[in-house]
């Protein structure tokens, strides 16, 4: 494998030995401290990843930080990283609150706001409530970033749209609009460095092993941003649902008991999740509640986006970006719901790594996300304003109903509102 100088540390698979792991204890005559396991030089993987991945004093959002330190997000402070995945932070933080004066204090445990990366150094705890993954056996206790993704960058996009571990070298990242096509000479890395089929890191028995791909996705090389004034849009084309049952392998949104919202995907048997005409023609003309006045050309929603059900690239180039971008296009592919259509990948401000707050009715009261200083707060439900307006990802209330209702129903037409 080579790689770009001039670009990240992560050029599409593995960067240097040092980088990660340090021989002797030492690096450049220095001794660089305990480490762990592997010669890792943190205490454990995702440790090792926060070391570069987690800074102090940052101003906002920025590059490749995935986390914000302890000191830095007090009561009523959010974490500052914008990632399309979110901040892992809100992993640490607990809201309190009294919905009315009858019931009982609320809470929303900070462990539900994720997936719960384990950090020895950096303060992640394991999840206390679900020993394994939802749905799956893959152990809480193990779980960290090398969980998804490949440390050593193996997975490789080839020219004839293959994913494979071996063959061409990676010649640069596949993650991004400015990401170069693979050729007949050489491949670049899967999105994200995410593993692929038969990935299972070092102390996960064979039978974790993952049988699906990484997904055909792209996103902006500028994507850790505030949407204050414009959406951030990754482009999901195809596998993602899958992909994400290489541990929630038990379907748990497949259509069949309770409250299991279809998805796309190969393992969804009947329940694919499309987003029919009718949906599509909704979502494209929703703007807010009580205003269906929207276009396709703008339609696109950061908070609730969807995957195009395609594998080529150059569509996905043609609708990533950091401006208002068309919604579902049946000339793109089949729009389907997709698992990160409600969910972010790392953690976000809402239980269940929601991309909204899903517990409430509404996500608006009166022109505010929170209900911050109120006796009793049945919506902003023990948010700060900061933090509610965060968990939004800035993007600003009144592009909102004062009263706004939950984003359900940027796709249903048919419920209530």
């Amino acid at each position: 494998m080579y790689s770009r100088p001039v670009l990240g540390f992560h050029s599409g698979g593995v960067g240097e030995c040092e980088g990660c792991h340090s021989v002797h204890n030492s690096k450049e005559g220095a001794v660089v401290g305990i480490g762990g396991s592997s010669l890792l030089k943190g205490s454990d993987p995702t440790s090792t990843c926060l070391l570069c991945h987690q800074v102090n004093n940052a101003t906002g959002p920025s590059t490749y930080y995935v986390s914000t330190p302890d000191g830095e997000i007090p009561a009523g402070i959010p974490p500052k990283q914008l990632s399309p995945g979110g901040d892992f932070a809100w992993l640490k933080k607990t809201f309190t609150w009294y919905p009315d004066m009858v019931s009982p204090l609320n809470t929303s445990p900070g462990e539900r706001h994720g997936h719960n990366v384990v950090s020895l150094d950096f303060g992640y705890q394991p999840d206390g409530t679900n020993l394994t993954a939802p749905g799956g056996g893959y152990p809480s206790q193990s779980f960290s970033c090398i969980s998804c993704h490949d440390p050593h960058g193996k997975y490789r996009r080839n020219l004839d749209g293959t994913v494979t571990t071996g063959g061409r070298p990676i010649k640069s990242s596949g993650s991004f609009d400015v990401s170069p096509a693979p050729d007949g000479q050489t491949s670049v890395g899967s999105y994200r460095m995410l593993a692929g089929s038969g990935y299972a890191p070092k102390g996960i028995g064979g039978s974790l092993a993952f049988i699906y791909p990484p997904p055909v996705t792209l996103a902006p090389l500028i994507a850790n941003r505030s949407e204050a004034t414009s959406q951030t849009r990754v482009a999901y084309g195809s596998g993602m649902s899958d992909w994400c049952r290489n541990c929630h392998t038990g379907n748990i949104h497949n259509g069949v008991v309770g409250f299991k919202h279809p998805t796309s995907g190969s393992a969804s048997g009947t329940s694919t999740g499309t987003l029919d005409s009718v949906m599509s023609a909704y979502y494209n003309s929703y703007v807010k509640t009580g205003d269906l006045t929207g276009i396709q050309a703008t339609a696109y929603l950061s908070l609730v986006p969807f995957e195009i059900g395609t594998s080529s690239y150059f569509v996905l180039a043609s609708i990533l970006g950091n401006a208002p971008t068309k919604g579902p296009d049946s000339a793109d592919g089949t729009p389907s719901v997709m698992c990160l259509s409600c969910h972010r990948a790392h953690a976000s401000g809402w239980d269940r790594s929601a991309r909204w707050n899903t517990k409430t009715t509404q996500i608006e009261r009166n022109g505010k996300y929170s209900e911050e200083g109120a006796l009793y707060q049945p919506y902003g439900q023990g948010r700060s304003e900061a933090e509610a307006l965060q968990g939004y990802y800035q993007l600003p209330e009144t592009k909102f109903d004062p009263n706004q209702q939950k984003l359900c129903y940027k796709c249903h037409s048919t419920l209530p509102q």
